[in-house]
């Protein structure tokens, strides 16, 4: 899988379709690697005509990790105490820009779930220019809102697993406990996505740091009312993780956000749902292109 040089980090990424047609990024969540944008999701997409751009975040995956970035201390900095913070979702918004300088791209439409959905919603403040349109998926605009279920949060804070059946055996309960009740997903194809992430690269220290970031990250509500692309919010009425309030505000802190709810769906991308989800997207980036 390629790398490049962004923003003083090696990030690994890869891409699907003819680079002739529009460019559609895509960023992905907590502890996420970009082998979690389900690759025949991705192939739907670049059938319709999109050179789809999927990428591992700093700290996860094949993209750099650094040591010295250490060990937050996440009590600390929910009371206040932010010495621990290695990066904010600021910096994981400007790795995308010096990734796409990388590539040579000079604007794009930006997908996110997740974290992922917070680092396009930051990308879109602070490089307005570099953005045709924005996606937000499963997200929030700050932790006020969209607060997870008890159960939920409990998985946040989980310790890491001491090898790979461990490791393995949690992720399945956890896809299952924040999944799309509506629409389940097989227990073979959660053991194989799990363990497809174990091999690939298991890092949960990194997972730390990024949350992290997520809490010692501003609100992004105020700026979010100044971003004047067009913009579609996509949250599932099931969500345990981000709650549908997360997705609520994001829509209307953008002006003229639509915002589309999927009943039965949780903190996933259901197989089922995939017609509705790229029917969302590829109907923004039209609404981008007569913008």
């Amino acid at each position: 899988m390629p790398d490049v040089q962004a923003n003083g980090l090696r990030l690994s990424y890869e891409t699907l379709g003819d680079p002739a047609d529009p460019a559609l990024l895509l960023v992905m969540g907590l502890g996420a690697q970009l082998i979690d944008w389900p690759q025949e999701f991705c192939e739907q997409l670049a059938a319709r005509g999109f050179f789809v751009i999927r990428f591992d975040n700093r700290d996860a995956g094949l993209s750099t990790i650094r040591p010295e970035w250490g060990v937050p201390d996440v009590a600390a900095i929910v009371a206040g105490d932010r010495s621990t913070v290695p990066y904010l979702l600021a910096d994981l918004a400007a790795d995308i820009a010096g990734l796409l300088d990388a590539l040579g791209l000079a604007r794009v439409h930006v997908v996110g779930a997740s974290m992922g959905g917070m680092i396009a919603q930051q990308f879109t403040v602070d490089h307005p220019d570099r953005v045709a349109s924005l996606c937000s998926i499963m997200s929030t605009t700050g932790r006020s809102v969209g607060r997870p279920t008890p159960e939920a949060a409990a998985v946040l804070i989980r310790p890491p697993a001491p090898d790979r059946a461990s490791a393995v055996a949690a992720a399945v309960a956890t896809a299952r406990l924040v999944g799309s009740p509506g629409f389940p997903a097989p227990e073979e194809e959660l053991v194989r996505r799990a363990e497809e992430k174990y091999d690939r690269r298991y890092h949960p220290l990194g997972t730390l740091r990024q949350y992290a970031a997520i809490i010692a990250s501003p609100d992004r509500t105020a700026a979010l009312r100044e971003v004047t692309v067009p913009t579609v919010v996509v949250h599932g009425a099931a969500d345990p993780l981000i709650t549908l309030s997360g997705g609520e505000a994001t829509a209307a802190a953008v002006p003229g956000a639509e915002l589309v709810v999927l009943d039965g769906m949780g903190h996933d991308l259901p197989r089922p749902l995939w017609p509705r989800i790229i029917a969302a997207i590829s109907t923004n980036t039209a609404r981008a292109a007569a913008h």
